[in-house]
């Protein structure tokens, strides 16, 4: 996996879900806060979903095969969606089951120093998570918004890990304050809702999710500002005098595929063209590194739109 893949990001996030699951479960034991049962399942999922993009990376690596000649980048898309349904499976749909049975059959909250210091322990751990995954999202993002970011970003992981550190900090306040308001009250209703309330929020994040990460699986063509490049580098105002149509395919975050008609004098020779289009691929190249499989065909244009 690349740099832009996150890869710090990913091991940060890991490491602090693993500690913090932990740590939940052991206040669980010692309270019976269905909110800290919700939390520590949640954060396990957490954990997983780190270990499969660690792992999709891994495989995305592979070199290109006969029965998969343009490779395996698209591994990476396959294990971001597959964070999606886990997160919707075991943490949303658990959280909502058990904030279900809580309200149902409320029952106070015991050792309540347990859940409100691994909460506090949890919201600094999962702070300093969310603050490498926005660093490292930040040397990338450039003068995208935020939502504009998540939306456009090729690589999923950066956006996979920030949206799960943010999800995992509102849960966690939505825990605290679950629990606060049932140690205030003494009714352990509140800490049921504190855990459905976690529950809808872990799904609007693995549906906004599935959402972008089935766009790229689908296929998503470059950037405006690639395709321009592209464009640009393609004529060179001589034998290649314009773009006649063009398309573009992400076969994976770090590799691109360039397909384009392109126009030439009828009275240039073989070799001409032949020299043309593969000066044509060296200013792709350069101009936008990542577009590696490139394919042009020569045609005459006609204006009336014939081809």
């Amino acid at each position: 996996m690349s740099a832009s893949g996150g890869t710090k990001a990913i091991v940060a996030a890991l490491a602090a879900n693993l500690a913090i699951a932990v740590a939940k479960f052991v206040a669980f034991l010692f309270s019976g806060s269905s909110s800290m049962l919700a939390e520590s399942v949640h954060s396990l999922a957490d954990s997983g979903n780190q270990g499969l993009l660690l792992l999709g990376g891994k495989k995305a690596q592979r070199e290109a095969t006969p029965q998969h000649p343009f490779g395996y980048g698209r591994e990476r898309y396959i294990y971001a969606f597959l964070v999606s349904i886990v997160l919707f499976s075991v943490g949303g749909m658990f959280a909502i089951y058990e904030g279900y049975e809580k309200i149902k059959h409320p029952h106070a909250i015991e050792a309540w120093y347990w859940p409100v210091g691994v909460l506090v322990f949890a919201i600094i751990a999962e702070s300093f998570s969310f603050r490498t995954a926005i660093k490292e999202s930040n040397e990338i993002r450039g003068n995208l918004s935020w939502r504009e970011f998540i939306k456009r970003a090729k690589a999923p992981e950066l956006p996979v890990v920030l949206l799960e550190d943010l999800g995992a900090l509102v849960g966690l306040v939505l825990a605290l304050g679950g629990v606060g308001i049932a140690l205030i009250t003494g009714d352990g209703v509140w800490d049921g809702i504190g855990t459905l309330c976690i529950g809808i929020l872990l799904i609007v994040i693995a549906i906004v999710l599935a959402a972008e990460t089935k766009s790229l699986l689908l296929g998503e063509a470059a950037g405006t500002d690639e395709v321009d490049k592209i464009n640009a580098a393609l004529v060179d105002g001589v034998v290649v005098t314009r773009v006649i149509h063009m398309r573009t395919l992400h076969l994976g975050p770090e590799e691109l595929l360039v397909a384009a008609k392109i126009a030439v004098e009828g009275n240039d020779t073989a070799t001409q063209v032949a020299e043309a289009i593969n000066a044509a691929e060296d200013r792709i190249r350069a101009a936008v590194p990542i577009a590696r499989v490139i394919y042009l065909e020569p045609d005459i244009y006609r204006p009336d739109g014939a081809k």
